[in-house]
């Protein structure tokens, strides 16, 4: 497999060791480094908002960003900063916080503990779980008898109240313990949260009833019940909430559990012996350059080369591709396939954070960390959403005390029951419309508390991005974030290069001409080959695979120069008099300097083009043929045909990404004639196409584009799109591509199929479109909850008691993750 990015960090520096790198306008300074904390304790997202404050208040911190689903920051922050301390903050602001490492040594320690706990907490959860169906139960019992058709209905001991009190003080004291502790310290520290309005909510409901049981004498309603259906509440949701955000990481557990545990180490394999049957020893230990032995139905340990054997390997985890990929010596193969048929033998080659699947699992974790820009509004609302919500249980109380009660006292008093006022004697009675009106008001206040939901604010884009972005890789598109989502979603322009793009990548010399007697046409190949093989461009493996299968050998070169989009010059050492290489070895050698490249190359370096070649070059590019020039110092001494075919599915790609409204055009620094020829087969009008573009131009073409409004994406895959892909809105790369291009993209198709460029933008779509309804779930939740909780409906009898104003934000929490899960129920190859 193509290596997904450059190898180990100790390369280069300046690129942040946690994530894979990102786009040249985002990477992180050379002075900077990214740290991962893993943080716990977080509920919602005023606790993402405290967190990524405190964050920010720490020394040489640059910025944080908090997922709340994952539990993870990512922290930028200066070389020097030490990172236990950013953890130390955290924990000390009541958030138990480790530094997270492994990303570049030797295995994936770091997220195998993560998965590890993962597992455990669902394991945890079922305790918890059947814990919260019990309390439901048995407060569903108190509440039977405020129902007409259950008067008269009770079980013995069950239906008391003094059981009902008890059971409020158990559940207090045990299960929502840690809800309580958490609240209470959250007010000590100044940050309130979820917990915060839960614990204040559940306690007043309890004290509240306390008083009514033993003072009667108040004439108030005890509704222990309430307390425990709204705790019982909160844990149910609390656990299926949690369920479903396991079930939103499955992508990135799944990938993290392909790395096996286990490799079969053998010594260096002797052609002519069996290989050795090897001992086993963990993936950790294992280190590049050593022979590994993989048996059929064994996962391989580490990227490496198959020496020996032949197998089928299912890479479907890592590229999206369900069929299974033949390999024998001399292929690649990547750490976390399965081996499916024969035993293999492979060096390896990269290990540990080095491997294509820990570089993949690095990106998906940035990616689910990066938060979209929609978040911003829901971030800005959730810092001040405890506050908010406790200024407005004060106006409730204040309201329905002096003002609501006096006006409606009828109607108020229905939110009230008066059938548990037996309690011990001892306090006189408060003047029954005082006590009426403050256990009403108090009600209200409480309803309010408790309904409000600013989980549902902080759940609704992270889960949404981390299924999409889950769904991505498990299709092999590897999405570097939730802004990445949102930009693809509103492309109006796709931008595609043609070589190795439109085209397979794989173009074959189809003419060789000499201009010049000096040359025969095998010399020319010769040299033409000995030239490139200081390059990997397509072009330039077409000349030599030509050379290769005509057993013409290469020659000795030096002084290679490169300039992309245009071409390669080098010195060649060819035997005196022009003779071919295929005579006699000459003793006498002479360097020479050759140029191969397109016309603006041999217009740069000054060389004369007479209007033969210009005719012949021309000949060549009406027949879709990309003309290669072979200059001898300044003198043209012949051309080189090269023809690449248009990829299966690239006729079909344009044409849907037509049908999405999307504006689509060719830059390419290939002839005029070879790109118009490209672009009649795809059914793109001539103005849509601009030829002979150099790297520069193309930059200049996207940022035109830019000014003019339009929100530009380009896909490319060689060295040359690199600066395009870095300036586009969004670049898009395939993976085949080299190392510059997929370090700048924001999108990388593992399948190197066009067809997943579509199946990028509809996934971003469909992803956005879940954002969107979370929000406007939540928002709508709120807005309507609170004013019902708060008695603005009450005058019109409807209105809502404590334990089921706790059971509709338990509720509203989970609808966000289980909407955000149904984009799993559609494939990422049918997205509309």
């Amino acid at each position: 497999m193509t290596q997904l990015a450059p190898q180990p960090a100790s390369s280069s520096p300046s690129k942040p060791s946690e994530s894979f790198p990102l786009k040249t306008d985002q990477a992180t300074p050379a002075a900077s480094e990214t740290v991962v904390l893993d943080v716990e304790g977080m509920m919602c997202a005023s606790c993402v908002r405290a967190v990524e404050k405190k964050l920010d208040q720490c020394e040489g911190v640059t910025s944080a960003t908090v997922n709340l689903v994952t539990e993870v920051a990512a922290v930028e922050c200066a070389s020097q900063t030490d990172p236990q301390s950013l953890a130390a903050a955290l924990t000390a602001a009541g958030y138990p916080s480790q530094v997270r490492s492994g990303h570049d040594q030797s295995s994936l320690a770091a997220e195998t503990e993560w998965l590890a706990r993962q597992e455990q907490a669902q394991k945890d959860q079922t305790s918890r779980l059947a814990i919260a169906i019990l309390l439901l139960a048995l407060s569903t019992v108190g509440h039977l008898q405020h129902f007409r058709w259950a008067d008269g209905f009770s079980i013995p001991v069950v239906s008391t109240l003094w059981f009902h009190g008890a059971l409020a003080t158990l559940t207090l004291a045990f299960p929502a313990r840690t809800i309580l502790t958490d609240g209470l310290q959250g007010v000590r520290r100044g940050t309130p949260n979820m917990n915060t309005l839960v614990s204040l909510g559940a306690l007043s409901a309890y004290i509240t009833s306390l008083a009514a049981l033993i003072f009667p004498g108040l004439g108030w309603e005890c509704f222990f019940d309430e307390p425990v259906m709204l705790l019982s509440f909160i844990l149910l949701g609390r656990s299926l909430e949690q369920r479903a955000q396991f079930q939103a990481t499955s992508s990135l557990r799944s990938l993290i559990a392909l790395q096996p545990a286990q490799a079969r180490l053998i010594p260096p394999p002797d052609t002519n012996t069996e290989p050795a049957a090897g001992v086993q020893i963990p993936v950790a230990q294992v280190r590049v350059g050593e022979w590994l032995r993989v048996l059929p139905s064994e996962k391989i340990p580490a990227d490496g080369v198959v020496a020996t054997g032949q197998t089928t390997v299912d890479e479907s985890m890592l590229t999206g591709e369900s069929l299974p990929v033949l390999k024998q010596a001399g292929d690649e193969v990547a750490a976390g396939s399965l081996n499916q048929s024969g035993a293999i033998t492979l060096q390896v080659s990269r290990t540990g954070g080095g491997t294509t699947l820990a570089q993949m699992i690095h990106l998906v974790e940035t990616a689910q960390t990066r938060k979209a820009p929609i978040q911003g509004l829901a971030d800005l609302i959730s810092g001040y959403f405890t506050y908010g919500v406790l200024t407005c249980a004060a106006l409730t109380f204040s309201f329905w005390y002096f003002v609501g009660f006096p006006l409606w006292p009828d109607v108020a008093q229905a939110t009230v029951s008066q059938s548990h006022h037996t309690g011990l004697p001892g306090m006189a009675a408060m003047p029954a419309a005082t006590a009426l009106r403050l256990l009403v008001s108090l009600k209200l206040t409480i309803a309010v508390v408790v309904v409000a939901c600013p989980c549902a604010l902080g759940l609704a884009t992270p889960t949404a991005i981390l299924v999409g972005s889950g769904m991505g890789a498990e299709q092999g598109l590897l999405i570097r974030g939730g802004d990445i989502l949102e930009t693809t979603r509103g492309l109006d322009t796709l931008i595609f290069d043609k070589t190795g793009t439109l085209t397979t990548g794989s173009p074959q010399v189809t003419d060789c001409l000499p201009l010049s007697s000096a040359f025969s046409a095998d010399q020319l190949l010769q040299i033409a080959a000995t030239v490139e093989s200081g390059t990997r461009h397509p072009l330039g493996l077409a000349i030599q695979q030509a050379a290769a299968q005509k057993s013409l050998d290469l020659l000795s070169a030096e002084c290679f120069q490169t300039q992309a989009g245009y071409g390669i010059a080098a010195d060649v050492s060819t035997p005196s008099h022009g003779q071919a290489q295929s005579a006699e070895p000459q003793n006498t050698q002479q360097s020479t300097h050759f140029l191969l490249g397109n016309l603006a190359w041999m217009q740069e370096n000054d060389c004369l083009i007479t209007q033969a070649a210009r005719n012949a070059a021309d000949t060549l590019g009406q027949t879709g043929k990309t003309a290669v020039f072979i200059a001898q110092g300044q003198q043209l001494v012949g051309l080189i045909g090269v023809a690449d075919q248009l990829r299966p599915e690239a006729a079909k790609t344009v044409e849907h990404l037509q049908s999405l409204g999307l504006t689509v055009q060719i830059l390419s620094g290939d002839t005029e004639a070879a790109a118009q020829a490209i672009a009649q087969q795809l059914g793109l009008d001539p103005a849509q196409v601009s030829a002979e573009v150099t790297p520069q131009a193309k930059v200049e073409a996207i940022a035109a584009l830019q000014q003019a409004g339009r929100l530009v994406g380009i896909v490319g895959d060689g060295i040359n799109d690199a600066p395009a892909i870095a300036q586009a809105d969004i670049g898009i790369a395939l993976n085949s591509g080299t190392e510059a291009a997929l370090e700048t993209a924001d999108i990388v198709l593992m399948r190197d199929s066009l067809l997943d460029v579509i199946a990028a933008i509809q996934l971003s779509r469909a992803t956005f479109n879940k954002i969107r309804q979370n929000l406007l779930w939540a928002f709508a939740y709120n807005l309507i909850c609170i004013p019902l909780a708060a008695g603005v409906f009450l005058p019109f009898g409807l209105s809502l008691n404590p334990g089921f104003a706790g059971g509709l934000m338990a509720l509203s929490s989970v609808t966000v993750v289980v909407n955000s899960l149904l984009l799993r129920l559609r494939s990422a190859r049918s997205l509309a």
